[in-house]
């Protein structure tokens, strides 16, 4: 493909395995998924993840790259629905190529038919929704946390306490407890802690819709612990079956997570540089 004099240059992944897999997929994007974490990556974190909304431009950057790509998928832990709004995602023109797998995959929404496919809740959700206020009374750290209901599971945040950090050690461990009561396991992330059922995460989400759609080449960007899943899930992709899928692995925000920065193959400063990667990207093909 020809260099156009208005085409913005697309940065290089500093791994032979992304160069190999941004290669696959300027090759041949008819057969690339393009897989986005979405708080972080495609929307800027903030205190009240009620406020979060896709960064300025996102929308119109995946419905440039959307018609190129075999697909796009937003892997987020949010309820698909919730991601879908706060993205502005619904009734887009030339989105017809999105999908929305929340709940870490449990839950489905496809732009193309604008609904979403859930299972039923855990009943360990509803024991751990019961019991949760009254178990954050009892810490002298609970001021400032705050839960967010997630229906398929609950999120406690810790970014508003006096102390976040302090927060978040000191609650880990007795959440670990509530949730193993329940038949739930605990994720943790920037200063939030997710009770949820185990045996969804993103790499399982990842994986599954790789080989739904029968990818010759995946990218995946995220930002934070619960997108490392993701993360194993594209390196193991790489060397299944004889050729392997290339991939091109990004983490958005250079320094909050390093063990995510330290596998990326291309490490951009947050939600706008991602979305002037997807734009850039779109311009390309």
């Amino acid at each position: 493909m020809g260099s156009h004099p208005h085409t913005p240059s697309l940065p290089t992944p500093t791994t032979p395995a992304g160069q190999e897999g941004l290669a696959a997929l300027l090759a041949r994007p008819d057969r690339a998924v393009i897989a986005l974490d979405f708080d972080g990556t495609l929307a800027d974190i903030v205190p009240d993840p009620e406020q979060a909304r896709a960064h300025p431009g996102t929308v119109e950057a995946l419905a440039a790259l959307a018609p190129r790509v075999a697909s796009i998928a937003v892997i987020t832990g949010r309820p698909a629905g919730v991601a879908v709004r706060y993205g502005g995602f619904a009734g887009v023109a030339g989105l017809d190529h999105l999908v929305v797998l929340g709940h870490y995959g449990a839950e489905r929404w496809e732009a193309v038919s604008g609904t979403v496919r859930a299972p039923a809740p855990h009943p360990g959700v509803a024991a751990v929704r019961a019991e949760l206020p009254g178990m954050l009374d009892r810490f002298d750290s609970w001021r400032g946390t705050w839960i967010e209901e997630k229906g398929q599971a609950l999120a406690v945040h810790t970014r508003r306490a006096e102390n976040p950090q302090a927060a978040f050690e000191a609650l880990r461990g007795p959440l670990g407890e509530l949730a193993a009561r329940h038949g739930l396991i605990v994720e943790p992330g920037r200063l939030v802690l997710e009770l949820r059922p185990s045996g969804m995460d993103k790499g399982v989400a990842l994986t599954e819709y790789v080989r739904e759609t029968g990818a010759g080449s995946v990218l995946y960007a995220g930002d934070d612990l619960g997108d490392l899943a993701a993360y194993a899930a594209v390196e193991k992709l790489r060397t299944e079956g004889p050729h392997g899928t290339p991939g091109l692995l990004i983490c958005s925000g250079e320094a909050e997570v390093p063990e995510l920065a330290a596998r990326a193959d291309l490490l951009l400063p947050g939600p706008e540089a991602v979305v002037g990667f997807l734009s850039a990207l779109a311009q390309r093909l």
